[in-house]
C-alpha cells in the first residue's frame, strides 16, 4: 500500500529514489523551472539548461525527461515533466502533468513530487493527478504487476497548514473511490450483472455511514417502475435499484444524485452493430460515479443530506425483450411509447428521477452515458450539461474547481413539445428518430420526470470511457469522470 505525506523541504535536499520537478516555458519559448524545480535548477547552476537541452526537453505539456541526479541533489534520480506556458499555469495543468509523471516512474519505491504546490488547490491537483495516473486495471490478468511504490511525498511550503493537509487527505480519499468506480466500469459484463453490481455496492457501504437499500425486481413491479422493468425484460439477469443515503445530524440542505446503471447494452431489439458493443460494459459509469461520490461525501462528513438512486439493468436480446411500439407505464404514472430499444437509459432514469423528485430534495444531479450524438457534438473529453440556468451555473462553478470539462447545451421548446405530443398512443414519446439534436431530445424527455425540482443532467457518454491511450492524468478505460464535480457540488452547498 502506498502512503502519501506532505513535507516542507527543498527538492534538491529531499532523500528519495526519485524526485519529480516541473519545467514550463517563458514568452520566448525557453524552458524555465517552476515550483520545486527552482531549487533543483539552482543546485545545478548553469548546467541545468544544457542538461535539459541535451535530453531534447522543451517544457511543453506532456513532455518528460529523466536526467542524471549527480551530486547536486540527494535523490537517486530526477524526472522532469513539462508544464507549458508558465503565465497560463492552472491547477488542472498541474494535475495533468502529475498524471504524466506517475506513468513515467519506473521501478522506484519512493517519490517526492516537487511540482507547483504552494496552496491547497495545487496540492490537491498534484496528488489527484499522480494518483489518477497510477491507476491500472489488472483484476482479470493471471499475473498482475506488483506495485513497488511505497512512499509518495508532496513537497509544499504550506505543508503544515490545515487547509493544505485537508487537501491532500481529500485527494487520497477521492483517488481511492475513483479507482473503485473505474474498476467497476472496466469489469467484464459477465462478471458484473445487475445483482452482482448491487452486491458490490453493498460491500462498499459496509463499515461506512452510508445507508443501503436494495429494491428488487419484484418490488419495482409493485411500485410500477415500468421503465426499469421494461429495459430488463430481455435479460436472464433481473434489474434492480439501489438507494444510498447519507444523513448528517444537522443537514444544511439536501441533494439527490441519480446515475444510469446499464451493466451491458446490446441495444435490445434495436440492436447495436457488433463494433459498437465492445465498450458497452461502461454503460453504468454514471451509476459508479454517484456511488463513489456519496461515499466521498459521507467520509468527508459534509453537512448536506444526500440520497443516491442507482437503477441497474442489462439491455439484452431475447424472446421476452421490450419491443419497438411497446407502451410502458412509468413510476410517475405517465405512459411512454418505446420506438428505440437502444435508447434504454432514459427509461430507467425516468423512474429513478421521479423517485428522487418525490422526496423533495433541493436539487437533483443526474449523470449518465446517455447519447452517442453528444460525443459527436463535443468529442470524448467534454460532457454535455443540461438543466435550469441556476443549477447549470452551479455545476460550471464546481467544474472550474475540479478541472472536469462540461459544455452547456440547450433544451429547446420544440424538443419538449415533440416529447409530449408526437406519440399517438401514449403520454410521451421515448425517441423520435430525428438525428439532429437527439441529445437535446433525450434531455427534454428526462425533464418530464423531475417534477419541477431544480436539476442538471450530465451526458458523459464521451469522457466516461477512454478507448484510446492515456493522456494527462486520464487512464485508458474507465475514467471516473464526474465524481470530483459531484463531490464539489455538495461541498459548495455545505459552505453556503
Amino acid at each position: 500500500m502506498t502512503t502519501y505525506t506532505l513535507r516542507k523541504a527543498a527538492a534538491d535536499r529531499v532523500r528519495t529514489d526519485l524526485v519529480v520537478i516541473g519545467v514550463g516555458t517563458d514568452k520566448k519559448g525557453a524552458a524555465v523551472p517552476l515550483g520545486g524545480a527552482e531549487a533543483v535548477a539552482a543546485a545545478y547552476g548553469r548546467g541545468f539548461a544544457p542538461l535539459l537541452a541535451a535530453a531534447g526537453f522543451t517544457g511543453a505539456p506532456g513532455e518528460t525527461a529523466r536526467v542524471p541526479a549527480g551530486d547536486q541533489v540527494n535523490a537517486g534520480q530526477l524526472l522532469v515533466v513539462g508544464l507549458g506556458d508558465r503565465d497560463a499555469l492552472t491547477p488542472e495543468k498541474v494535475r495533468r502533468a502529475a498524471g504524466v509523471a506517475s506513468r513515467s516512474l519506473g521501478n522506484v519505491a519512493s517519490v517526492a513530487l516537487a511540482l507547483p504546490a504552494d496552496d491547497a488547490d495545487h496540492v490537491r491537483a498534484v496528488a489527484e493527478g499522480f494518483l489518477s495516473g497510477l491507476y491500472r486495471f489488472e483484476a482479470f490478468k493471471s499475473k498482475p504487476r506488483k506495485v513497488s511504490l511505497a512512499d509518495v511525498v508532496v513537497l509544499s511550503y504550506g505543508a503544515r497548514r490545515s487547509d493544505v493537509v485537508a487537501a491532500l487527505d481529500h485527494a487520497v480519499l477521492l483517488g481511492d473511490l475513483t479507482a473503485k468506480a473505474r474498476d467497476w466500469v472496466n469489469t467484464p459484463p459477465n462478471a458484473l450483472v445487475p445483482t452482482k453490481f448491487a452486491a458490490e455496492i453493498q460491500k462498499l457501504t459496509k463499515g461506512t455511514q452510508v445507508g443501503y437499500e436494495l429494491v428488487t425486481a419484484a418490488q419495482l413491479k409493485k411500485l410500477g417502475c415500468g421503465g426499469i422493468l421494461g429495459v430488463g425484460l430481455g435479460s436472464a439477469n433481473p434489474p434492480c435499484l439501489v438507494k444510498l443515503t447519507w444523513a448528517p445530524a444537522e443537514p444544511r440542505g439536501s441533494v439527490a444524485l441519480v446515475g444510469k446503471g446499464i451493466t451491458f447494452d446490446s441495444g435490445g431489439l434495436t440492436i447495436k452493430p457488433g463494433g459498437s458493443m465492445s465498450a458497452m460494459k461502461s454503460d453504468m459509469a454514471g451509476a459508479a460515479a454517484v456511488v463513489a461520490a456519496i461515499h466521498a461525501v459521507a467520509a468527508l462528513e459534509l453537512p448536506v443530506a444526500v440520497t443516491a438512486y442507482v437503477p441497474i439493468a442489462e439491455n439484452m436480446v431475447s424472446g421476452t425483450s421490450m419491443r419497438p411500439g411497446d407502451v410502458l407505464s412509468m413510476y410517475s404514472g405517465k405512459t411512454v411509447e418505446v420506438t428505440n430499444t437502444d435508447a434504454e437509459g432514459r427509461l430507467i432514469l425516468a423512474d429513478a428521477l421521479t423517485m428522487a423528485a418525490r422526496e423533495a430534495p433541493e436539487v437533483i444531479f443526474e449523470i449518465s452515458t446517455l447519447t452517442g450524438p453528444c460525443v459527436v457534438a463535443l468529442g470524448d473529453r467534454i460532457a454535455g450539461l443540461f438543466g435550469d440556468d441556476e443549477t447549470v451555473a452551479e455545476v460550471e462553478r464546481a467544474a472550474g474547481v475540479t478541472g472536469e470539462l462540461f459544455w452547456h447545451l440547450p433544451i429547446p421548446p420544440e424538443q419538449r413539445t415533440s416529447v409530449r405530443t408526437e406519440s399517438k398512443v401514449a403520454d410521451l414519446l421515448q425517441h423520435n428518430w430525428v438525428r439532429w439534436g437527439s441529445a437535446l431530445y433525450a434531455a427534454a424527455f428526462l425533464e418530464q420526470f423531475v417534477e419541477d425540482v431544480p436539476w442538471a443532467h450530465f451526458d458523459i457518454a464521451g469522457p466516461s470511457y477512454n478507448t484510446g491511450g492515456p493522456w494527462g492524468h486520464v487512464p485508458s478505460g474507465g475514467t471516473g469522470f464526474g465524481i470530483s464535480t459531484l463531490v464539489e457540488l455538495v461541498a459548495a452547498r455545505a459552505n453556503r
